[in-house]
């Protein structure tokens, strides 16, 4: 047996997200076309309700329009992670916010349904779908430590920017009329483009830091193998063998123990002696834990390998041999169905709970955009006026706004999971909905409406981070693009539908209360799975 021992400190020059400085334009970037694209469906009903009205269409087409919008949305977004690899990121970027421009030039000369449906539903649909990927992307690249600070003061001025929109295109289809205010509404969504030109890539703005690492390393020649290195990190020992017969290398712990999960930004194997194994590099290994995918995380993750804020049932240790067999499996398989499974990561769908998460905010998320693209029209028909109808929904936005900033504060306080967040959200939101269609005047009116308002922030704020928490990094992309390509699917199939019991029925009533049940179904089947995963910890543990 030969053992070799040393210890080396050595000075490295690190390169770090700024978490700041151009960062910030990146937020405002965000912003732009952000307000424009999350504001546009509630104040739909505002905008299009006469023109719709003379052209002899009915709530179903409100619905297939909006339900186009998301299905095109979610299309988009899935495959934006490909186009990212092929053109680069702000380029796919860019070429959203030209589809989302061009989609309201074309809206101002719209007569028809059809036209509308292509021009806001397709056009401006897949032109959103590849802004909100470029736009998180960017972001996360920009902010690690900071992150939700800064995520903070982007969504907040999401919010303050649809607070005034409904209220802005009121005065402007009083002063200019229909045309006039697509015509100027074209003119800020081009805005969009800006902000994608403030995309800039992190590489042209990452900051320099030195940083002294000390480096333990021990050599052992055993019969059978050709070389140990163990490495010390952090007070976690890993051994990586590399076995003659095989060519493979293996990650055990030092004592035969299942290895921790490392902390901060540390690799294993990161370092080792030329003779024996050539190092690995970080951005190697995340090119080959790089699959085709849509939005990254909002999760706060430090580590390049594990997820520390996963779920215990998805967190893994990968090694860099076990993502080499991954991406050389999937190469050597050239079958249509495997291609496709690997690719959108089909396997999640054995997960129950990825299935019960993703149903759940499906359902909850069409509940909610469709509730509030309605609600101008419901208020229309109980004889409010359009100053009115536009003030009621400045307030909820308002609230929103307020609830964006309580939200990030209390963050730092109290440390509640975002899965939790969300089922709050749409089970008070169930209880504010049913106050909203039992009042009638515009104090009580406003009044439910901010609290709808405030409470639709714990769905739309925490909603990727549900997917941070449960998936591990190496599946979070995957399994958001999947997310979004179901969801896109279920709001396009829905949508119709509900429109259609709307002009069957004539009854707005109705089909309110056809949104609340599509609601209860993320509230009551995730109550149902939180109590059963304590009734099986509970019988484990004794």
């Amino acid at each position: 047996t030969i053992q070799i021992r040393g210890c080396t400190m050595k000075t490295q020059v690190q390169l770090e997200a700024p978490d700041g400085g151009w960062g910030v334009f990146v937020c405002i970037g965000m912003a732009l076309p952000f307000i424009s694209g999350l504001a546009s469906l509630p104040s739909f009903g505002l905008i299009f309700s006469d023109f719709l009205k003379n052209i002899g269409a009915e709530t179903s087409a409100v619905a297939v329009i909006t339900s186009a919008f998301f299905c095109a949305f979610s299309f988009a977004g899935l495959f934006s992670g490909l186009l990212f690899n092929w053109f680069g990121l702000r380029a796919i970027g860019l070429l959203g916010g030209f589809l989302y421009f061009f989609g309201s030039i074309l809206q101002i000369f719209v007569r028809s349904t059809w036209e509308l449906l292509f021009a806001f539903s397709i056009i401006q649909g897949c032109g959103f779908g590849l802004i909100v990927p470029t736009s998180y992307t960017t972001f996360n690249n920009y902010f690690v430590k900071k992150r939700v600070m800064w995520m903070s003061f982007a969504q907040s001025l999401i919010g303050l920017g649809t607070m005034f929109y409904p209220v802005g295109m009121q005065m402007l289809m009083e002063l200019y009329g229909f045309r006039g205010c697509l015509l100027v509404l074209a003119a800020i969504n081009s805005h969009a483009i800006l902000g994608m030109l403030l995309m800039q890539p992190v590489e042209w703005h990452m900051r320099k830091t030195s940083a002294q690492t000390d480096q333990r390393m021990q050599t052992t020649t055993k019969t059978g193998y050709k070389n140990i290195n163990k490495i010390e990190v952090q007070n976690t020992e890993l051994t990586v063998i590399k076995s003659i017969n095989n060519n493979e290398l293996n990650t055990k712990h030092a004592e035969g123990r299942e290895a921790q999960p490392l902390n901060q930004n540390y690799l294993s194997p990161l370092m080792s002696n030329k003779n024996f194994c050539s190092a690995t590099s970080r951005v190697d290994l995340n090119n080959l834990n790089s699959r085709s995918s849509s939005i990254t995380s909002l999760g706060n993750w430090t580590g390049p390998i594990v997820v520390l804020d996963a779920s215990p049932e998805m967190t893994r240790v990968h090694s860099t041999l076990e993502v080499n067999r991954e991406v050389g499996g999937l190469r050597g398989r050239t079958g249509f169905w495997q291609t496709l499974v690997e690719f959108l990561d089909l396997k999640l769908l054995k997960k129950p709970i990825y299935v019960n998460i993703v149903l759940g905010i499906s359902f909850a998320l069409y509940s909610d955009i469709a509730f509030f693209t309605l609600q101008p029209l419901y208020l229309f028909e109980l004889g409010f006026t359009k100053a009115d109808t536009a003030s009621i929904i400045a307030i909820g936005a308002a609230a929103d706004l307020a609830s964006r900033i309580f939200l990030a504060f209390s963050a730092v306080f109290i440390q509640t999971p975002s899965r939790y967040i969300y089922l709050a959200g749409s089970f008070f939101t169930l209880i504010a909905r049913f106050a909203f269609l039992n009042v009638y005047n515009f104090r009580d009116m406003a009044f439910t409406t901010a609290a709808m308002g405030f409470l639709r922030t714990w769905i739309h704020v925490p909603l990727p981070l549900v997917f941070a928490e449960y998936l591990p990094k190496q599946r979070f992309a995957t399994g958001y693009g999947l997310f979004m390509f179901l969801q896109g699917n279920i709001m396009f199939a829905i949508g119709p539908v509900v429109g259609l019991l709307r002009d069957l029925t004539q009854d707005y009533i109705f089909t309110f209360h056809c949104l609340n049940f599509f609601m209860a179904l993320c509230a009551v089947p995730w109550l149902i799975e939180i109590m059963c995963m304590k009734c099986m910890r509970k019988n484990s543990f004794f």
